[in-house]
């Protein structure tokens, strides 16, 4: 294959991803206008590329719109690794949601992100951004710091390096903080978030690890700052994730 054919098939990739990755939370379905304006797509190739998409099942037409199609969550079934840690994972996360009431989440770490893999909400929970599939910024949640603390120190210095934005007033941006906390989380087994990544919610997590103490992923507990005690639903969470861990190995 020769040079200029790789890159058309690179920028045909790229094209496609950001065709799908164009629907959000709370999309039904997209026009071509739309999706051109979010992809910054030029209109004929968004028709000739959701063409191709439908064919293959990955879009599906709703008039004169577009939707995500059905071949995409079969696919995404697929992801062994992931699903091998949701299965397991299930019934620790139901017995914490029973026992505290409050919503309880599963994460791993992609790049600078969680993308959460499990969400179970609680009755007495705020409603959280978080979603099955989405992403937050991994230095503004307690998921995110229990994985960076028990992980190379390439992650860290990848977030560091991507800027750390601030979500809300108490979102940590300072490098050197950051820091200071991986190194209590790695000795305490615990993560906090106190309204970093969100005004009145607070949450405690711990990480899940492998054999080589490296995280794979973390569990949290969230809920409301004035009802949602972290110090006394730590201890569960941790216990959680050190059995579940052993489970993994």
């Amino acid at each position: 294959m020769c040079a200029a054919e790789r890159n058309d098939d690179v920028s045909t990739a790229a094209r496609i991803s950001a065709l799908l990755t164009a629907f959000r939370p709370g999309d039904d379905a997209l026009g071509v206008s739309e999706l051109a304006r979010r992809t910054a797509l030029p209109k004929s190739s968004v028709h000739r590329l959701t063409g191709h998409l439908v064919t293959h099942g990955l879009l599906e037409r709703d008039g004169r719109s577009l939707r995500l199609g059905l071949r995409l969550f079969e696919i995404g079934q697929l992801a062994t690794r992931q699903r091998g840690i949701v299965d397991a994972a299930r019934p620790y996360l139901a017995d914490l949601r029973e026992a505290t009431h409050n919503t309880v989440h599963l994460a791993v770490l992609e790049g600078t992100e969680v993308v959460y893999l499990d969400v179970l909400r609680g009755p007495d929970a705020p409603r959280l951004p978080s979603r099955i599939g989405g992403r937050f910024p991994a230095h503004a949640t307690a998921v995110g710091k229990a994985i960076l603390a028990n992980g190379p120190e390439a992650r860290v210095q990848a977030v560091i390096d991507a800027g750390m934005p601030r979500l809300s007033p108490r979102t940590v941006t300072a490098p050197g903080l950051l820091r200071r906390q991986l190194d209590r989380i790695r000795t305490e087994g615990i993560a906090y978030e106190r309204e970093e990544s969100g005004p009145g919610v607070v949450c405690a997590a711990s990480p899940l690890l492998d054999a080589g103490g490296t995280a794979v992923a973390a569990i949290s507990i969230s809920g409301w700052s004035n009802r949602m005690r972290t110090d006394r639903v730590a201890p569960a969470v941790r216990t959680a994730a050190l059995a579940l861990s052993r489970g993994l190995c």
